[in-house]
């Protein structure tokens, strides 16, 4: 689980605050953490997506979140997805259903949700 070092946690967000934040409070937990700032920066690292977790940002500028899950879908690579957002609207809901994302968690974020939507997206299918 947790604790497992192959395990690692991709976060993607524009906000260097929200995006470090999330880092921090993810390696106290023991999670191994790389975090881009942006979709094209991410899709450019060519990730290894083996027992991963995406924390996606949804607004983005340039990739929202829902293209930067298009265009991985297109490439023909799949991770469990945890979109986030401080602007939920049934569309986006709609979109991110779609799209396969595990979840679809509100800014500012709840600790208890995010780590066991993080525990859901990396058990063992």
């Amino acid at each position: 689980m947790a604790n497992q070092p192959e395990t690692l946690i991709y976060v993607i967000d524009d906000d260097d605050v929200v995006r470090d934040s999330l880092k921090a409070l993810l390696q106290v937990r023991r999670y191994a953490v790389r975090d881009f700032g942006s979709g094209e920066q991410f899709l450019a690292a060519d990730p290894d997506l083996s027992r991963c977790c995406l924390i996606l940002d949804v607004h983005m500028p340039n990739m929202t979140g829902i293209q930067l899950m298009q265009a991985m879908r297109e490439r023909g690579k799949e991770a469990a997805t945890i979109l986030i957002t401080g602007k939920r609207d049934a569309a986006l809901q709609n979109q991110a259903s779609e799209l396969g994302a595990l979840a679809l968690l509100d800014k500012p974020l709840s600790h208890a949700t995010l780590f066991q939507t993080i525990e859901q997206a990396l058990a063992p299918h």
